[in-house]
């Protein structure tokens, strides 16, 4: 346990010494893995979290320091006027009197119905609360990250559409325009392709500026400079039929109950209440303490004939004490029941909040576990979708290059065809988030290679 909170110490210190640096900005691209590194060097959250760590260990070295005898030491010098006593004559004189005073102190605490080696568990089992709620906060963080990193990629392939979608518009607009030259198509078709033109031209503006919202939201939590520059590396990511989990919502919660943070924080939690009701048990049993003290004095005062000197004076004077104290509480105005009594009540309240911290994360992964099949069901579908559509709008383009359907049709075909495919990349994205989400709670690294 020493090496641990040495090391943790040299740990904390190191990162207390860096919250003072500044944040740390990307000179390029990001990876998803260099983009929860930077969210992680730049959280607030989580640096204040690290900073009440340290407080927590000083409460810990504080604790542990009970265990030990005090020592002071003090010194006082003045002088008196008027009637007092000599403490060279020991006798009464109306004389002024410089003096000075030497003392030193020491108390030991050896019973107080093991307060102190209470206190020091509960500590360090505050400790240990406070590291798995870094480690809770840290997930969160690496999740709300990957979220918006996925968003990120999703709106750039949605401008790729958009793209994609005026592109075909335009090349449609220029044979419908020679073919309306030519007599062959009626200018009305001319002027509905010039519409879906338009829109088309829209589509990429709102789809462009999706793709810089979701930048800036990456950037914002990334607590860095938004520029317009800031891009992200898509990653090498396939969908194959064993991405979704082949473990039931019970088997991946009861891995989650073993491994997840925030349901260790909140065990040690009710561990520490625990510690907490002897605690205020400890206010019904007496106290015992062992004290020791040394005091001499000097004063400026003639004694006979000479005036003796400070070192004489000093060893002349000393006194010394030891002494043996035993408090009973024998009735406390009933503030020692009230104590035992919110103990009591802090530990239920403990046990309830672990209980719901159980709860919540079988919600959560039931809720993810579905969310994840539905995802897999809605991406199985859009890929039929918009394969199918693939070939109608190609049949349909042939069509209408034939004159054999109208600029409507055409039209609907088209955007068919890339509602189904902006559909597809929608679903895509968010059945590869929801599969990772039950990674995670597996225990599994988060990555998206």
């Amino acid at each position: 346990m020493k090496k641990f909170l040495l090391s943790f110490t040299l740990a904390a210190g190191i990162g207390f010494s860096t919250f003072a640096q500044e944040t740390v900005v990307p000179s390029g691209p990001l990876d998803l893995e260099t983009a929860v590194n930077i969210a992680l060097e730049n959280n607030l959250t989580l640096k204040r979290s690290e900073l009440n760590q340290l407080s927590n260990e000083a409460t810990l070295l504080q604790n542990q320091g009970q265990r030990y005898p005090n020592l002071t030491t003090g010194a006082s010098s003045g002088y008196r006027w008027g009637r007092s006593i000599n403490p060279v004559t020991n006798l009464f004189e109306t004389a002024r009197i410089g003096n000075i005073n030497l003392s030193a102190s020491s108390n030991l605490t050896l019973f107080a119905g093991n307060q102190i080696n209470n206190s020091i568990k509960q500590s360090k089992v505050n400790l240990e609360a406070g590291l798995h709620n870094i480690e809770a906060t840290k997930n969160d963080i690496t999740l709300n990250i990957i979220n918006l990193f996925i968003n990120v990629v999703f709106n750039r392939e949605q401008v790729n559409v958009a793209e994609n979608q005026l592109s075909t518009t335009k090349d449609q607009l220029i044979r419908t325009t020679k073919l309306v030259d030519a007599g062959s198509l009626a200018f009305s078709d001319q002027l509905d392709i010039q519409a879906q033109n338009a829109t088309n031209e829209v589509n990429l503006i709102n789809a462009k500026n999706n793709y810089n919202i979701a930048k800036l939201n990456l950037a914002q939590a990334l607590q860095i400079p938004y520029t317009p520059e800031f891009s992200v590396i898509e990653p090498e990511f396939e969908i194959n039929e064993s991405l979704m989990a082949t473990e039931t919502p019970k088997a991946i919660y009861m891995t989650a109950l073993e491994t997840m943070p925030e349901i260790k924080a909140a065990q040690a939690n009710i561990e520490s209440a625990e510690y907490g009701v002897k605690l205020a048990k400890a206010g019904y049993y007496p106290t015992l303490g062992v004290g020791a003290n040394i005091f001499s004095n000097y004063v400026d005062q003639v004694y006979g004939t000479e005036r003796p000197s400070f070192g004489t004076q000093i060893e002349n004077n000393l006194s010394e004490a030891v002494s043996l104290s035993l408090n009973i509480p024998l009735f406390s105005r009933l503030s020692n029941k009230a104590g035992v009594q919110r103990a009591r009540v802090q530990y239920r309240i403990s046990e309830v909040a672990a209980l719901e911290a159980e709860n919540q994360l079988r919600n959560d992964i039931e809720t993810a576990y579905n969310s994840a099949l539905a995802s897999q069901l809605t991406y199985e579908a859009s890929t039929v979708q918009v394969t199918s559509l693939q070939e109608s709008f190609r049949i349909a383009q042939q069509q209408f290059d034939l004159g054999a359907i109208n600029s409507v049709d055409f039209q609907v075909a088209q955007n068919n065809l890339f509602n189904a495919q902006a559909d597809l990349l929608n679903a895509k994205y968010t059945y590869i988030f929801r599969v990772k989400v039950l990674d995670f709670y597996l225990g599994n690294p988060i990555n998206l290679n």
